[in-house]
C-alpha cells in the first residue's frame, strides 16, 4: 500500500489543525477528508472507508473517548491515531485501554506525526501473521524458541521480562500502557513499582538505559514503546 492510496480521516473542531494536517498529510501523499464533529465522523467513516483516523478527544458534540469506544465495540479495525494535548496523560492512557493504536500530542510536528501513521499502518497490515524473529538493531528475538540475543551474545532473562520485552516485540514502534503490561504479566495484581523495576532490569540487561534509550522508550505518565523493526 503506498501513500496515495492511503484515505485519512482527521476528526477535530479546530479549523486551523484540520488546515495543518489536511496541507502537511497532502505533501506526504495522502488523501485527507475532515469531520468537525463526532456525528460527522461517524457518517464520514461509513461513506468514506478511511484506512486511518486522527482523533481529537475534546470534540463539541459526542468525547473522543465514547466515539472510539463505539467503534471499538462495532468490531471497527482501522488504526486510530489520538490527537492530545500535552498536559492530558489520562484522557491519553484512557484512550490507548480503549483500543487506540498510538497517540500525538499537541502540538507536534508533521514528520513525527508521520511516522506514527506509518506505524500503525504497518502494524495493522502484520496483525495477521505475527513475525516469529524480530530484529531490531543489535537486538533480536525468537518468539518461537523464546531466544533473545544482543549481537551474537544470547541474554539470559527472567520469565516476567520476556514477558513484557514479548508484549512490546508484538507492538513495536507503537506505544503500550503500564496497565496493559501489568494485567498482560501480573494479572491486574501488581503496582507500577513492580513494572518499573522489572523495565529497568530489563534495559539493562539489553545494553538499554533510561537517560539514553535505543530500544526501550519510557512515554512519561503512559507506558512504553520498543523500537520499530528493521
Amino acid at each position: 500500500m503506498t501513500t496515495n492510496d492511503v484515505k485519512i480521516l482527521v476528526v477535530d473542531d479546530e479549523q486551523p489543525i484540520r488546515k495543518l494536517l489536511r496541507t502537511g498529510l497532502s505533501v506526504e501523499g495522502y488523501a485527507v477528508i475532515e469531520a468537525r464533529n463526532g456525528r460527522e465522523a461517524g457518517e464520514l467513516v461509513s461513506a468514506e472507508r478511511p484506512d486511518l483516523i486522527l482523533l481529537d478527544l475534546g470534540l463539541p458534540d459526542l468525547q473522543g473517548h465514547e466515539l472510539l469506544e463505539r467503534w471499538r465495540a462495532g468490531a471497527l479495525e482501522l488504526p486510530v491515531i489520538i490527537l492530545s494535548s500535552r498536559t492530558d496523560e489520562t484522557g491519553i492512557v484512557r484512550a490507548l485501554e480503549l483500543g487506540a493504536d498510538d497517540y500525538v500530542t499537541k502540538p507536534f510536528g508533521m514528520k513525527e506525526l508521520a511516522a506514527r501513521i506509518r506505524v500503525a499502518l504497518r502494524h495493522r497490515l502484520q496483525q495477521q501473521g505475527e513475525r516469529p524473529l524480530f530484529q531490531t538493531g543489535e537486538l533480536s528475538v525468537d518468539l518461537v524458541r523464546r531466544i533473545v540475543r544482543l549481537g551474537e551474545r544470547e541474554v539470559k532473562l527472567s520469565p516476567k521480562e520476556y514477558e513484557i520485552l514479548r508484549i512490546l516485540v508484538q507492538h513495536a514502534g507503537k506505544v503500550i500502557t503500564h496497565q496493559h503490561l501489568l494485567s498482560q504479566v501480573w494479572g491486574d495484581t501488581a503496582e507500577v513499582q513492580y513494572l518499573r523495576v522489572y523495565v529497568r532490569q530489563l534495559r539493562q540487561k539489553i545494553g538499554d538505559s533510561a537517560e539514553a534509550p535505543e530500544y526501550i522508550t519510557t512515554e512519561t505518565g503512559v507506558g512504553y514503546r520498543l523500537r520499530e523493526a528493521d
